[in-house]
C-alpha cells in the first residue's frame, strides 16, 4: 500500500547557516520554514529591553528570508537590489514576536521577486516586493563567504 503522506523537508534553522550577515546585521533569529526556490518564513524576536526597531529595517529582514528562500546557500552572495510598494508601520515595539514571511514570485537568472510581509499576532504590520540579486559565488558583489 502506498503512503500519501509527505515528510518534511529538513532545513537548518540557524539563518547563519544560509546568509554571510552577523550581528548586529543579521535581523532574523530562526528559520522556521523553508521551501527553496518557493517561500521561507522566518521569527524575528525583538528585545523587550530594546529602545525601538527602526520599521525600515523589516525591509531587510525580509530580504534576509528571501535570500534564503531564494537557494542561497553558505558561500554565496546577495543584494538587494531594489524595493517597491513598501508598507512600514509607525513602529516596531520591544517584546514584539515578528514573523517575516516571503514568497518567490518570479525568477530572472540571478534576480528574484520576492513578496514580503511581516506579522504580528496574525496582523500584517509590513509588506513589501523586493528585488534580490543572488551571486552563487559571491564575487561580483565583493561578498567571499570566508569568515
Amino acid at each position: 500500500m502506498r503512503s500519501i503522506s509527505r515528510e518534511a523537508t529538513l532545513f537548518n534553522p540557524d539563518p547563519t547557516a544560509y546568509l554571510p550577515h552577523r550581528h548586529p546585521f543579521l535581523y532574523i533569529d530562526r528559520i522556521t520554514s523553508l521551501e527553496p526556490r518557493v517561500s521561507a518564513t522566518a521569527l524575528l524576536q525583538i528585545a523587550s529591553d530594546c529602545r525601538g526597531f527602526p520599521p525600515i529595517l523589516l525591509l531587510e529582514a525580509m530580504a534576509q528570508v528571501g535570500g534564503i528562500a531564494a537557494g542561497q546557500q553558505e558561500g554565496e552572495g546577495g543584494i538587494l537590489a531594489a524595493f517597491e510598494r513598501a508598507e512600514l508601520p509607525p513602529e516596531v515595539r520591544p517584546g514584539e514576536r515578528v514573523m517575516v514571511q516571503t514568497r518567490i514570485v518570479k525568477e530572472f537568472g540571478k534576480l528574484f521577486l520576492v513578496e514580503g510581509r511581516a506579522v504580528v499576532e496574525e496582523e500584517v504590520i509590513a509588506s513589501a516586493m523586493l528585488t534580490l540579486a543572488v551571486d552563487q559565488h559571491g564575487e561580483r558583489w565583493g561578498v567571499t563567504g570566508e569568515r
